[in-house]
Order: structure tokens, then C-alpha cells, then sequence
């Protein structure tokens, strides 16, 4: 037991702070179309000169070089776009510098693996926690180059964080880089420059608490119309007064609608972007704004009624509904989800599953207890260099995207979540829970099990099952059983109460020498082991 590691405490995830609900600018006109590419592409190429002054000021910026690019920005569009393309770019900044210290932290991990492979002998052995050396000389040259690139490429990023440069691109590096491969993209040069104008417009503003229907930029009043502050240069295509676009479609919210209206009408902030989707060819309006945060029950009153076990698979949720004792209850629950195809399908796929977690835990009014993974450390192609299934499958797994959605779905649905540490749970749940719960109608699942010992774990049970009792003839042979009563319980040490009825063929209730004597175990005091045995006279008389 000494290998392994501690196990965090069990708790109750925060709910969300912010929502976004979006639909479709159904009913442009060629006149309305034309405006937002001609705004979005102007503000665009402000927001691009805007992050490259921010890239360039480095770890040197400060409050006052923020101001003086936000006046650079406002005589070429306005006040409000230029706070809200600054707010952009400095959030972009901050997300690449993130992104940076990431991939330094990975670059180590590597490092470190490879070093400890390379220290060990040819062929050496590796356990469970960690690899072996490596198994040809071949192969350990080839390591003992590529530890050499890591390094290289550690030092350099290391010298950038130090120095505070980022790379950035503004449309997105995977779209940048398809640019040099068409043909595996199935794209066109033409299409390509279409997606590519379209990722790097810049049509999204912040609210403000007070104004009219919670944003001065992009307008969307409570009858759905929305209506967009013109930058200084296309004030000509104005037809508002104040210099103001009324786009000729109108917007309804379907999700949240009434929310968001209850937002509008007090004149709550509420920040609005427009973006075209090249691949449908449809113009859509995405509103967010923050909500308090929810408020989260204690884990002693989740766990007074028992909860659902989920195991996360690459394919499936497995469930299980466990009572406040840990037993489980029912027949265990699969709730299965493709990975494959588009990312909205994917998407789809993923909240579809959750949605029907949610509505079964919902019916029974029971807390949902699922694992807190994180794969980003055991993605490495170092630790599990010829494993390249197992790599994929860890890899596909969307643990951040279906944490996220769940807790969110969840709070909609008053569902509290909690997040456990996920170490062992898959093995020790196959060894004390697989077989027990498999009969003659259900073959219990390594994954079923391992739900069962996630909710135990959130329960704050520990994951062993209570064991049977030996038979009372194999007593000794058996051994003691384990993983009783707590030390705490009372009358845990006493003796069993007697169950009337025979022990055996031959002898039956309440007869023989042994009968209702519980000195039965201890041997070496026994009367009936130990004394001398002699028959009495028999009687002369009748």
C-alpha cells in the first residue's frame, strides 16, 4: 500500500457563472449582409493591429498604454468598440500566455520521462505507475535524440515566457496551417479565404449595467430587434438616427428567452456577438451574460439520501444509483454517445446523454457523483510511446467539455454534482464489486463496477464491500471477516445472537452438549473438550 498515492476529499462542484443562448438572423437582406462584412471586416483589422501592439508591449504593459490604445481606437471606430476590441485582445493575450505555461509544463513532463526511461537498462522491466527502459538500442538512440529537441524547445519557450512573448493568430493556427494543405482539407483557395476573413471579423460587445436594454453597441430590444452602433468610417451606411443600422430581421430567443427578456427590460448588461458559419452560410446572434453563483448544497445533506455513480467512458456513461449506505440499488444504467463525425455532432451526441443522466437522476431526486479526470498528463506520447490505442482513447475522451456541460445542465435541473478523485476506481471496483453484482440474468460490467465504487467514494464509504461470513463449520479455515462494523459501533465485538433451529442432521434445536454455549470458540476453556469422559453404572432397578 505503500505506492499508493493519497485520495482527495470528495466535493461539491461549483455550479456556472455566465450563460450564452444564441439563434439564427433569419431574413437578411443582400443590403444587411453586406454591412456586417464591411463592419466586421474594418473592426477586424482593428482588432488585429490592436493585439499586435499588445503582443509587442510584452510583460512592459500597463494601465496607461492600455488607455492610449484604447484613444488610438477610438477615433477610427468609437469609444465602446475600441473598450470592447482592447477587452478582446487583452483576453487573447492572457490565453496564449496560459496556453505558453502549459506547454512548458508539458515540454518537463517529457523531459522527465525520457531522462528516467534513458537511465534504465535495455529491456528493463517497468509496473503499473510507470514505464521500463527502453527495448532496443534503437530505440534508446532515437529517445536520446529527441530528448535533446525537448530541451531545445524548453529552453526557447522558457526564454519567451521570460521575455513575455506570445504567438497569437487571429483566425486560428489549425486554419492557418490548412492553408499549405487544400487538398487534405477538401477545401479550395477560395473557400479557404472565405473561412478565413470570416474567423478573423471582429462583430462582438460587452454589456453595460444601465444602458438601454443592457448594451450602446449591439442593440437587441425586447421585440427582437437588433440594431448596430456604426464605427466612424461607414457612418454613411447609417439608417438610424444616431448613426445606427436596424438590421431587417428580427431575433427570438428560444432557450432562455424569457430570462433574457427579464435581463433587457431592466437594463442588465448583456454582451452580444454576430458570426457567420461559412459551412451553413447562416448569420447567428449569440447573447451571454453573468448570473450569482449557485448555490451549493453541503456534502453531508447530498449524501443523506444516497446518488447516482457515473463511470466516464470513451463511448458510453456507465450509472449506477447507490442508497446512503453505498448498496446499490436497481440494475445499473448505460447511457451511450458516438464520438465520430462533425464537432456539432459530436456535441450533440455528448449533451443528448447527459440530458437523459439528468432526467433519470431527476425522477429519483438524487445527486449525481461522477470523476474529476484529467488526462492532460497521461497524454504524453512519452509515457505511453508504443500504446498508441490507448493514447487515441484517453485523447478522444471530452472529460473538460462533458464536466462542464453536466455541471451546467445540472444546476438548470437543481441537480447537485460531485466531483470525486477518479485513482482506482476502475481496478478496485472490478475486484470487490464486479462479481458480487453479476447473476444469472446480469453480467455486471468492469465499468458498472466502477460506478458503484465512484459513488461509494463520494459517499465517503470506503470501496471494499463487506464480506460474507464464513460458514461456522470452516471457521478457522476461512479466516475472520473483514471490513465490519466501525470501531465506533456499539456491540460490534459482542456474539451473535443463537438462531433456533438444528446445526446439523442428527441433532436438533436445543439438544447436544454444545447447545446455546457460546464458549464454543474458545477451545482451551471448553468443558466438554477437555474433561475426562466415563460412563455411568447403569441402574439396577427400573
Amino acid at each position: 500500500m505503500g505506492g499508493l498515492r493519497r485520495v482527495a476529499a470528495p466535493f461539491v462542484a461549483p455550479g456556472p457563472t455566465g450563460v450564452a443562448i444564441r439563434d439564427s438572423l433569419k431574413g437578411l437582406t443582400g443590403q444587411d449582409e453586406e454591412v456586417l462584412r464591411l463592419v466586421g471586416g474594418l473592426l477586424g483589422s482593428l482588432a488585429s493591429r490592436d493585439l499586435r501592439a499588445r503582443c509587442a508591449a510584452g510583460l512592459d504593459h500597463d494601465a496607461d498604454q492600455w488607455a492610449r490604445r484604447k484613444r488610438a481606437l477610438t477615433g477610427q471606430s468609437s469609444s465602446r468598440w475600441a473598450g470592447s476590441i482592447t477587452k478582446a485582445t487583452h483576453d487573447q493575450w492572457a490565453l496564449a500566455r496560459r496556453g505558453q505555461l502549459a506547454c512548458i509544463q508539458h515540454l518537463q513532463v517529457s523531459i522527465d520521462m525520457i531522462a528516467r526511461r534513458l537511465s534504465l537498462p535495455v529491456g528493463a522491466k517497468g509496473s503499473k505507475g510507470s514505464p521500463g527502459g527502453y527495448r532496443s538500442r534503437q530505440e534508446w538512440f532515437a529517445k536520446s535524440r529527441r530528448l535533446h529537441l525537448l530541451q531545445d524547445r524548453l529552453e526557447r519557450e522558457r526564454a519567451d515566457c521570460e521575455a513575455g512573448r506570445v504567438r497569437v493568430v487571429r483566425g486560428g493556427r489549425r486554419l492557418l496551417c490548412n492553408r499549405h494543405n487544400l487538398q487534405a482539407t477538401r477545401l479550395t483557395e477560395a473557400r479557404w479565404r472565405v473561412r478565413w476573413e470570416a474567423e478573423r471579423w471582429f462583430l462582438q460587445a460587452d454589456g453595460e449595467s444601465g444602458k438601454r436594454y443592457g448594451n450602446e453597441t449591439i442593440r437587441v430590444s425586447p421585440d427582437g430587434e437588433v440594431s448596430i452602433k456604426l464605427p466612424a468610417p461607414l457612418a454613411r451606411l447609417a439608417n438610424a438616427p444616431h448613426g445606427r443600422y436596424v438590421l431587417s430581421c428580427r431575433v427570438g430567443f428560444r432557450h432562455r428567452g424569457q430570462q433574457w427578456a427579464d435581463h433587457v427590460q431592466a437594463n442588465r448588461a448583456v454582451a452580444y456577438r454576430i458570426h457567420l458559419d461559412v459551412e451553413r452560410g447562416r448569420w447567428y446572434l449569440t447573447a451571454s451574460w453573468q448570473i450569482p453563483p449557485v448555490r451549493t448544497a453541503p456534502l453531508e445533506a447530498v449524501r443523506s439520501g444516497g446518488l447516482i455513480g457515473v463511470d466516464t467512458n470513451a463511448d458510453h456513461l456507465a450509472a449506477w444509483r447507490l442508497d446512503a449506505h453505498g448498496n446499490p440499488v436497481g440494475e445499473p444504467r448505460r447511457f451511450d454517445y458516438h464520438l465520430t463525425g462533425s464537432a456539432p455532432h459530436r456535441d450533440a451526441q455528448v449533451r443528448h446523454a447527459l440530458i437523459r443522466l439528468l432526467h433519470w437522476a431527476k425522477r429519483h431526486g438524487l445527486a449525481i457523483a461522477i470523476e474529476d479526470l484529467d488526462f492532460q498528463a497521461e497524454k504524453t506520447r512519452e509515457k505511453h510511446g508504443r500504446r498508441k490505442r490507448f493514447r487515441r482513447l484517453i485523447s478522444g475522451m471530452p472529460t473538460a467539455k462533458l464536466r462542464s456541460r453536466l455541471v451546467s445542465m445540472a444546476a438548470e435541473l437543481g441537480i447537485t454534482v460531485v466531483a470525486v478523485d477518479p485513482a482506482y476506481t476502475s481496478r478496485w471496483g472490478a475486484q470487490h464489486w464486479q462479481r458480487p453484482l453479476t447473476t444469472k440474468t446480469r453480467k455486471t460490467t468492469r465499468h458498472d463496477a466502477a460506478a458503484v465504487a465512484i459513488g461509494r467514494r463520494a459517499l465517503g464509504r470506503p470501496i471494499r464491500r463487506r464480506t460474507q461470513p464464513p460458514p461456522p463449520h470452516r471457521s478457522d479455515a476461512v479466516g475472520h471477516r473483514s471490513v465490519q462494523a466501525a470501531s465506533d459501533v456499539p456491540g460490534r465485538e459482542e456474539t451473535r445472537p443463537r438462531v433456533p433451529g438444528p446445526r446439523t442432521r442428527s441433532v436438533g434445536a436445543g439438544r447436544g452438549v454444545k447447545a446455546g454455549d457460546q464458549r464454543v470458540h474458545n477451545r482451551s476453556g471448553h468443558t466438554a473438550e477437555h474433561k475426562s469422559w466415563h460412563q455411568d453404572s447403569l441402574p439396577l432397578s427400573p
